[in-house]
């Protein structure tokens, strides 16, 4: 039997990362393949055709067979193309070939991924470019080259190409700040994040028996069971062991492909549970995410488990979202989002920090059109999650300190003062200095923001790339300022002050889940976004098509295309649910329902016989009677409905927002009365208290 690997020896054992470089490459291919990360140099293929023969034979000497540009097209999940290294050799042989070639370059067929217009059906041509930023792993037999893909003509048609895009925006645009504060060390500025990601697990077998979670991954039907999360008793509670398996399981996979898998626990609701990664570029974040995503699937199903990442599997109680936790760092170590001990580390923290609430200000509206879709909707505003109106919490020192810069007064925390931006600022602040505030969907937590809006099964690119493109846009005006300025000091300031008085609105640190605040954000003109219907329209916002355009993010058209994209998700999502909906209910329920009915039929024939009452089954079949037609009649308007959806595809989200989802709602809540009524055993599929409290 092999030994089993210490945690140091197994961790980025299958990554082909800068360590194996050094050991492979020889030193001129190595420090060429570095200026290409950190400069941005173009590799030449010698050194391409190096690194992929060293790439090859340590995947090789790992058992790996096959290689594939893995990327992320605009489904939201990853796709890939599997090729053999073999190479016919004569006489019946072959040998283990990888060109520089192969490595740099791919051509997938790209006719069938999302291009929300970008290119015609019949357009087959696409292609895949090595990301040298990002570390290529082996698993399951193959070498996995992280890639971004594009068309034919050089349109971004995935996550990774605009998302590389603002990183390279918000560095430039954050030099030019650090250069002015006496930083001539810093080369690059890198945005950081972590993606704490929270998921269900439920068996198997229950999940096979449930047509709505393997269409849609989520229940269609379902009562509310006796017990909920109502005792509390679930959340960071004793791992079962079935569930601690998986857990220790997802932790070697992921540590094997360089994920840094840091905590785990279970969550609020039943069944609910939560893995989260130290933090790191944004770039390898959002690959590891999707990664954690795919092998939390695939080691469930080892396990007899099923892993659930629907935002809302569940009615009733918590739904799963993913909270991105974003900052940015120097490429010397610093953080930039950490106030600092000297008065001009205190001015430049403040200066950031000042971009940041104005840039979430500015372009609210955008940041909650990224986490817009059919499965989030369930979900924000619920009372369990982030309000769909977007405002930052500061913490109650640090909106002390803002509140002492918009008013010009001093700051006095136990005995220290604030005089002027660049003499004694900023007291000493530590890392969550202040209460966490849960229903903010935008909180600071000492020296990174928490964007708490972020649906579980989504990936954390769109996301990202906003925050990257405000924060550079807001940068860059800051830079133009005081670059021209003839009184640093007095203009610094002024800016700061300024700005955060122009963007007051966008803090608040009370209670999100009320009333009075959706009262009080509207009274401060803050966009309340309800729906993805309603969230989309800020794709193509003018202000957003240039903010986007400026950087050198999107195009107007990959940008639009994207808005397309979510268009027909929406639809696509809405109407499959609609026709599962219609499925169960034909297929599944009112036949049981049916045969329950006679049953009871039969028992109230036996007993009036026996001369005995009958009145429990009498009214229990009349009750269920009612609703049976109740809940055929609704089913009958839900096919109607969705044979009427209209052509045009804005008009379709429409619809299918206004009138499939009221339809599903009053055919599920039929059904749900129905399920508390019929006998248990004649129920067609299990039940909440079954999926959620089964033993695991």
């Amino acid at each position: 039997m092999e030994e089993k690997k210490k945690l140091p020896e197994l961790f980025g054992s299958m990554v082909f990362n800068e360590e194996t470089m050094k050991e492979r490459l020889s030193s001129t291919s190595y420090n060429t393949w570095k200026e290409c990360v950190t400069d941005g140099k173009t590799l030449d293929i010698n050194t391409a055709n190096e690194i992929a023969e060293a790439m090859k034979q340590w995947a090789v000497d790992l058992g790996a067979t096959h290689f594939t540009h893995w990327f992320q097209p605009m489904t939201g999940a990853t796709a890939e193309k599997h090729d053999s290294f073999i190479s016919p050799a004569g006489g019946g042989k072959v040998i283990m070939d990888f060109s520089g070639k192969e490595l740099v370059k791919g051509e997938p067929d790209a006719s069938s991924f999302p291009s929300g217009g970008l290119r015609s059906t019949f357009e087959a041509r696409g292609y895949t470019a090595w990301d040298p930023t990002s570390f290529a792993f082996v698993k399951e037999g193959s070498l996995y080259i992280p890639t971004i893909f594009c068309s034919y003509s050089g349109e971004a048609l995935d996550k990774k190409m605009p998302l590389l895009r603002s990183m390279e925006a918000i560095s430039s645009a954050a030099i030019r700040i650090l250069r002015l504060f006496g930083d001539h060390d810093t080369k690059r500025v890198i945005a950081q994040v972590g993606a704490e990601q929270e998921y269900f697990l439920i068996d198997k077998k229950m999940y096979n028996k449930r047509e709505d979670l393997r269409m849609t991954g989520r229940t269609l039907f379902g009562a509310k069971p006796p017990r909920g999360q109502e005792m509390e008793d679930h959340y960071f509670g004793m791992l079962k062991p079935r569930v601690a398996a998986f857990m220790q399981d997802l932790d070697e996979e992921l540590w094997k492909v360089g994920v840094l898998s840091k905590t785990k626990h279970n969550e609020v609701a039943p069944s609910q549970h939560e893995m989260a990664p130290i933090y790191c570029d944004a770039n390898t974040a959002c690959d590891h995410n999707q990664l954690a995503m795919e092998l939390m699937k695939k080691v469930a199903s080892r396990h007899d488990l099923v892993c659930l990442i629907h935002e809302k599997p569940f009615e009733g109680v918590n739904g799963s979202g993913k909270h991105d936790n974003w900052s940015l760092a120097t490429d010397t170590g610093k953080n930039l989002f950490k106030p600092g001990n000297t008065p001009s580390q205190n001015a430049q923290f403040l200066l950031f920090l000042a971009a940041f609430v104005a840039g979430v200000d500015e372009y609210q509206d955008m940041l909650r059109g990224t986490v817009a879709f059919a499965g989030n909707d369930h979900r924000l505003g619920a009372q369990e999650a982030p309000p769909a109106v977007m405002s930052i919490f500061l913490g109650d020192q640090l909106s002390a300190v803002v509140e002492s810069i918009v008013k010009g007064k001093e700051y006095k925390e136990q005995g220290k003062k604030t005089l002027e931006i660049g003499v004694d600022v900023l007291p000493t602040i530590r890392q969550d200095n202040t209460d966490r505030n849960r229903t903010s969907p935008m909180a600071f937590t000492g020296n990174k923001f928490e964007f708490r809006m972020l649906g579980s099964s989504q990936s954390i690119s769109g996301p990202n790339i906003v925050l990257n493109a405000m924060m550079a846009e807001e940068l860059n005006r800051f830079a133009d300022i005081l670059e021209d300025s003839e009184d640093f000091r007095e203009d610094l300031s002024y800016l700061i002050r300024k700005t955060f008085t122009d963007h007051q609105r966008i803090l608040f640190d009370g209670n999100g889940y009320t009333d009075d605040w959706l009262a009080e954000a509207e009274r401060r003109g803050l966009s309340n976004h309800s729906s993805t219907p309603e969230a989309l329209k800020a794709y193509t916002a003018p202000k957003n098509l240039d903010l986007m355009r400026k950087h050198g993010i999107y195009t107007d058209e990959e940008l639009e295309a994207r808005a397309r994209i979510h268009v027909e998700n929406y639809v696509q999502v809405v109407s499959i649910e609609g026709r599962t909906t219609s499925d169960m209910v034909r297929k599944d329920i009112l036949p049981a329902v049916s045969a329950y009915v006679a049953e009871l039929a039969s028992r109230i024939a036996l007993k009036k016989k026996a001369g005995v009452s009958a009145a429990y089954e009498q009214k229990a079949a009349e009750k269920i009677s009612a609703l049976e037609d109740t809940l055929m009649e609704g089913e009958l308007k839900l096919v109607e409905d969705l044979e009427k959806i209209p052509e045009e595809i804005h008009n379709a989200m429409n619809y299918c927002h206004d009138v499939i989802l009221a339809d599903m709602d009053a055919v599920r809540k039929a059904a749900d009365e129905l399920e508390i009524l019929v006998d248990r055993k004649a129920w067609p599929f299990p039940t909440y208290s079954d999926l959620l409290f089964s033993e695991r």
